[in-house]
């Protein structure tokens, strides 16, 4: 039996004990994640570890952890991870490169329908108590006979655009120099951003695509694009993302993932820019957040 598992973040009921039945697990209670600092504190006895994607394990860590031997992680990108400091250690590291696939990708549907229909924005106008009834207000569009945009054609890719096909879109054009789908127009990112209607960016973050849609990129966007982050937070520039929604080029910019978040980059924010929270565009919404409060960085 393993003496002990470590989890960084509360899971369900009926795994942990599921994995109480094999092992001693400690787990932290609390949504809020352990420091970085505080893990390394328990790295000499650090077991089996489950982590997320709040956690980062480098070189540092893993040299003061000698009895670590997995790290599972409860993600698919890794970038938050030494994979390779990780394999130097002797430490096996697993991800789940297809659990989120589908969730996502109906994900990035909701949050481009949300966008374009105004939905929180309606809803907020209806529960203030001023609403009389139909007005010609909120006008908004959809995704049929739009042209839409997808960055990265790899599962997910694959996952959105089979979803975006059943909405009739009257393009769907790709950006990626490695993949092609049926029905899928491939294109460069400047083209695409020059055309599309909805911009999709499910990215993986590289030192390649770090802040790949910059000021430039997105001040040459179609005029009114709207565009949806799923991939990963420091892809975008997000304080670019304010000014160009403040200048009224970008009609609206929807995302379940931050920069802050990316904690193995030192140039991340360190936190959401209210610039960017309190964007307002009279043709779209401001950016929707995710309902808990994002951590600050250790």
């Amino acid at each position: 039996m393993t003496d002990k598992i470590l989890i960084t973040h509360p899971v369900h009921e009926d795994v942990y004990h599921r994995l109480a039945a094999v092992a001693e697990v400690d787990m932290n209670p609390d949504l809020e994640p352990w420091p970085y600092a505080e893990v390394c504190r328990r790295a000499p006895t650090l077991p089996p570890s489950w982590v997320f994607m709040t956690d980062r394990v480098d070189t540092e860590l893993l040299t003061n952890a000698p009895r670590l031997k997995i790290i599972a992680c409860a993600l698919k990108g890794y970038d938050n991870y030494d994979a390779e400091a990780c394999a130097q250690a002797g430490v096996w590291l697993s991800i789940v490169p297809d659990l989120l696939t589908a969730p996502t990708a109906e994900l990035a549907v909701a949050l481009a329908l949300g966008l374009a229909r105004h939905v929180r924005a309606g809803d907020a106008f209806v529960r203030q108590g001023n609403y009389r009834g139909w007005r010609p207000h909120f006008y908004g569009y959809g995704l049929h006979n739009s042209t839409v945009a997808v960055l990265g054609l790899g599962r997910l890719g694959s996952a959105l655009v089979e979803r975006l096909q059943g909405f009739g879109c009257a393009r769907i054009l790709g950006v990626d120099t490695h993949a092609s789908l049926p029905g899928v127009v491939n294109c460069s990112l400047q083209d695409a951003l020059a055309q599309a209607d909805f911009v999709f960016s499910l990215l993986p973050l590289s030192e390649e695509t770090w802040h790949l849609l910059d000021a430039a990129h997105l001040r040459a966007c179609k005029p009114g694009q709207l565009l949806i982050n799923v991939g990963r937070g420091s892809v975008v520039d997000e304080l670019a993302v304010a000014d160009v929604l403040a200048e009224g080029r970008l009609g609206g910019y929807a995302a379940d993932v931050f920069s802050c978040e990316d904690w193995a980059y030192l140039e991340r924010l360190r936190k959401i820019p209210d610039a960017l929270l309190l964007a307002e565009n009279p043709c779209s919404l401001p950016i929707w957040v995710r309902l808990y409060t994002v951590p600050d960085a250790p």
